[in-house]
């Protein structure tokens, strides 16, 4: 413009009160919004994964399992798999742990963990005051990957809406994320576990804790004192006291 002789633009006012305007952040996928509780305020982070659509749950958990169980949206993850690993625990639960995804001995046994990252978090859960029997556990991805690989972002959209009945029919008071990708799956933001930990985020209402995952702190043991933080944070969001530590 400046080279064919135009120096001045007319702008109207409209426009003006437009671009002065914060820009609106945007999800890929929907537009439901995810907040995050920083201490005195509560800010807009990111949006959450198709949360502005209803979830169609499934008549009752004996519907939805025979769902999981004829899947066959992954090929190789159903030629592959040994078996479903479906979740585990008090469908009245008030309390949620979400992880990523099966790894060999949770094939081998169709419970969601039971390695020792498994182990690891029934440790965690004792130390809450609460027993394992009493919460629920699952995986975004019901099928072991390969060699113990990530998964697949196909493989999570595939096996997103089977985790998505199962909160909506447990309806849990608090949502532990165990990772990022679980609490990518579920909050679609693409943030690091160590930038979003400790801090609380909502999924459909329903508050969420991002922390490590068990087998990060089996191969990261000082990181254990960060996830006890959150842990804490998550006890008092319940309304409970926080154990004392056994002497």
């Amino acid at each position: 413009m400046k080279r064919a002789g135009v120096t001045h633009v007319e702008v109207s006012k409209e426009t003006l009160e437009a671009l002065e305007r914060k820009p609106v952040l945007c999800s890929r996928r929907l537009e439901a919004e995810v907040s995050v509780e920083l201490p005195g305020e509560a800010t807009t982070v990111g949006q959450g994964p198709r949360a502005s659509q209803a979830i169609t749950v499934s008549g009752d958990w004996t519907v939805l399992g025979a769902e999981v169980k004829d899947c066959r949206k992954c090929a190789e993850l159903a030629r592959t798999r040994k078996n479903i690993v479906f979740g585990v625990g008090n469908r009245q639960a008030e309390l949620m742990f979400i992880g990523e995804a099966p790894g060999a001995d949770e094939d081998a046994q169709g419970e969601p963990f039971v390695g020792r990252a498994g182990q690891l978090l029934t440790k965690i859960i004792e130390a809450m005051g609460f027993r394992r029997e009493e919460v629920y556990i699952a995986n975004v991805l019901k099928c072991r990957p390969p060699n113990n690989r990530p998964p697949l972002p196909d493989e999570t959209v595939n096996c997103l809406p089977y985790l998505e009945q199962q909160i909506a029919l447990i309806r849990p008071k608090v949502i532990v994320a165990l990772g990022a990708t679980a609490l990518r799956a579920l909050l679609d933001i693409q943030i690091g576990i160590t930038k979003m930990r400790g801090n609380w985020y909502t999924y459909r209402d329903i508050p969420i804790m991002p922390t490590f995952h068990p087998a990060y702190l089996l191969r990261n043991p000082p990181a254990k004192k960060e996830v006890w933080e959150d842990m804490k944070a998550v006890v008092r969001k319940l309304g409970r006291e926080v154990p004392k530590p056994k002497s």
